[in-house]
């Protein structure tokens, strides 16, 4: 008779417990995997990819506007809500049935409940049903987090409503300054709503590039959006329908939503940690692993936000999988989060990869700043005041490329095919050495001959 009931127990069915579950299994060992919501987790059922459905949606208003520059006379247009939003949610259940079927069809069992521990080998499932585990996987991500407590913060919503909301808001605020709190800003100010965005820091995206960072306020400025920087919401009040937000600078907005996405933190209360003896990581609130996502306790690992590391998808996904070849595997891989791309989907994207110009002068001594900014094609035919930013970090000692990014259309698509560029260790020589693709904008990264900035650190003394 087994020892345990199961080889593995995955605590989350994201998208970093389901790429554990799946790869473990195909290596024999027998899984369970618990998701007491929706097998997909944030990302697919209400982060990254219903995101990018309305991201797509609310990007054709401006579309239909382009258009006339190109000779398209387009008389009547009218946006339905509750169509886009009934087809995100078709999209969404598609995608949930094939994460449990891919799950099922590797070998793992699924159960749509809770799971807690109850010591280093025992998970009780909210049904009352105990399982022994010889390994056990937390993969629980993390939820939004609004912070303080201000009067009124039962008003406030969250991502996770504003996928699911009756109506199109006229007007909204939005509190926060990072990925969620511009993607949304985009998403309504192109569906037409008025949007105010309220961040606490001198400008937003904090860690990203500074030029970044400044070009992407004043194309998001240019489109419509109120951006109010150095000051937080302190009192949300609600009259009927409406709400009005009072800010820390004494004014106040009126609007029909106030959503807060100031940060999320990891999904740990409630998992019986303590029972099991897992520590949480002090500096972040999330789970305490090492190099190879083990917790204090030798037979239980983390992955994903709920270790509160890089909160990216891809980066679960790559955890997941290679935890999964280590343990049951028999290959011993850690994951290397150094140069991981990453995109914003604002309006217009970001795209990165690399080391921001202020991290590549603090580690180099010799930094080379190349960038451009220029009107796209297609902005001098439709007319619209909008301009690319394209900017390498370069290591001017050994010439290598440390840092790419970008602002305008297909930036996320250009910095996934930069950061292999990146990872490889390629020199600014290599991009210079490259033929240019053209007319396209990513033609820009391998045409930037001269330097528009150089930064020498003197030696000490």
């Amino acid at each position: 008779m087994a020892e345990f009931d199961v080889d593995l127990f995955v605590i989350g069915g994201g998208s970093g417990g389901v790429r554990a579950a799946r790869i473990a299994a195909g290596h024999g060992a027998r899984v369970m995997i618990a998701e007491e919501y929706r097998m997909g987790g944030t990302c697919v059922i209400r982060g990254c990819v219903p995101k990018k459905l309305l991201v797509i949606g609310s990007h054709f208003h401006q579309e239909i506007e382009d258009a006339a520059g190109f000779g398209w006379s387009i008389s009547s247009v009218k946006f339905d809500w509750p169509t886009l939003i009934a087809n995100k949610d078709k999209e969404i259940a598609r995608l949930e049935s094939a994460y449990t079927t891919n799950v099922e069809k590797a070998g793992a069992r699924v159960v749509k409940t809770r799971a807690a521990f109850e010591d280093a080998h025992t998970l009780r499932l909210a049904t009352g049903e105990a399982v022994t585990a010889k390994y056990v996987l937390i993969a629980t991500g993390g939820a939004p987090n609004h912070g303080r407590a201000i009067p009124g913060i039962e008003h406030v919503i969250s991502s996770n409503e504003a996928f699911h909301l009756p109506e199109l808001p006229r007007r909204i605020v939005i509190q926060g300054g990072g990925y969620i709190a511009l993607e949304f800003a985009g998403i309504f100010a192109g569906l037409g709503s008025d949007v105010t965005v309220v961040y606490r820091g001198d400008n937003i995206l904090r860690g990203f590039d500074d030029d970044v960072r400044s070009h992407l306020r004043a194309e998001m400025e240019k489109a419509g959006i109120t951006i109010l920087t150095g000051c937080t919401v302190d009192r949300v009040e609600k009259h009927r329908k409406e709400f009005t937000a009072h800010l820390s600078n004494g004014s106040s907005i009126a609007a029909e939503q106030v959503m807060f996405a100031i940060g999320r933190h990891p999904n740990v209360a409630g998992l019986g940690l303590d029972k099991a003896g897992v520590a949480i990581n002090p500096a972040n609130g999330g789970v305490a692993v090492d190099g190879f996502s083990q917790t204090s306790v030798p037979n239980i690992y983390a992955i994903g936000d709920v270790t509160h590391r890089i909160n990216l998808t891809p980066v679960a996904i790559r955890e997941g999988h290679a935890f999964a070849d280590t343990v049951f595997g028999k290959r011993t891989i850690a994951v290397d989060h150094a140069d991981i791309p990453t995109a914003v989907f604002s309006q217009p994207e970001v795209g990165t990869v690399g080391l921001t110009e202020a991290e590549a002068r603090a580690r180099f001594a010799h930094v080379d700043i190349y960038k451009a900014d220029f009107r796209p094609i297609k902005a001098t035919m439709s007319g619209r005041d909008t301009r690319v930013l394209m900017k390498l970090v370069v290591d001017g000692t050994s010439d290598r490329v440390v840092g790419c990014h970008i602002v305008g259309d297909g930036a996320a698509e250009m910095a996934q095919l930069v950061a292999i560029a990146v990872k490889m260790k390629a020199t600014k020589a290599d991009f210079d050495a490259t033929m240019a693709l053209h007319p396209t904008a990513a033609e820009e990264l391998v045409t930037m001959r001269t330097p528009t900035a150089r930064y020498v650190r003197e030696a000490a003394e």
